[in-house]
């Protein structure tokens, strides 16, 4: 399964996101690689990172970021069980390479009214990338979410019928997900029954019922 994490919009958590699903399924047993197809390499920084505080490797972490990403991946994923795809923002042609790579598509945002982070553009681009590849599905993912707050009840309510809808699971506004990056760790490696494993736990869970 690939699995890519698209926003036009930056710092909406889709290295964090991308990062904690590849260490869910690697932990689980699973074969993983995360392709970093931000020019930024977010992910790669975090990989040198994990590597020099002599943490054990999790899952193989590959710079990608140039728009022939749809012809390179599927053969990466011949020697994998999962591959996640950590996408750019603002890069059409890089956005559009990963659409046509994956199989299915997480948007993360964080809760805010709908026209506030559901651009039309990046809309657009999925509904292109359906025309060839119809089977490809996409949702939203809410991050970043306060406890109990008003406007992610209302979002994730905005989003029941809309296309592309939101996962039920969402990921919280956590501390241990700002360390990650600074840590070289995830989640569960902190703490297995953490509140933040949990939610990565829902969100691998409902993912993975979204293969062709």
């Amino acid at each position: 399964m690939i699995v890519a994490l698209l926003n036009q919009k930056g710092g909406v958590g889709k290295t964090t996101l991308a990062l904690h699903l590849a260490g869910h399924w690697a932990r689980h047993g699973k074969r993983v690689t995360l392709i970093d197809a931000d020019p930024q390499g977010s992910a790669l920084d975090w990989s040198e990172q994990r590597a020099r505080r002599h943490h054990a490797r999790l899952f193989g972490v590959v710079g990608l970021a140039r728009d022939t990403l749809h012809r390179e991946a599927p053969e990466l994923a011949r020697d994998a069980d999962h591959i996640v795809i950590d996408g750019p923002p603002r890069i059409a042609a890089l956005l559009r390479s990963a659409l046509l790579a994956a199989d299915a598509v997480l948007v993360p945002a964080q809760p805010s009214p709908l026209d506030g982070w559901a651009s039309a553009e990046m809309l657009a681009l999925i509904a292109e990338a359906r025309i060839f590849r119809p089977a490809l599905v996409a949702r939203f993912v809410l991050n970043r979410c306060a406890a109990r707050t008003v406007i992610a009840r209302d979002t994730a309510q905005s989003l029941a019928d809309h296309d592309p809808p939101a996962l039920a699971t969402r990921i919280s506004q956590r501390v241990v997900f700002a360390d990650a990056a600074r840590t070289g760790q995830l989640a569960f490696e902190q703490s297995a029954t953490s509140a933040a494993a949990r939610e990565i736990a829902s969100l691998a869970v409902e993912t993975e019922r979204l293969a062709p």
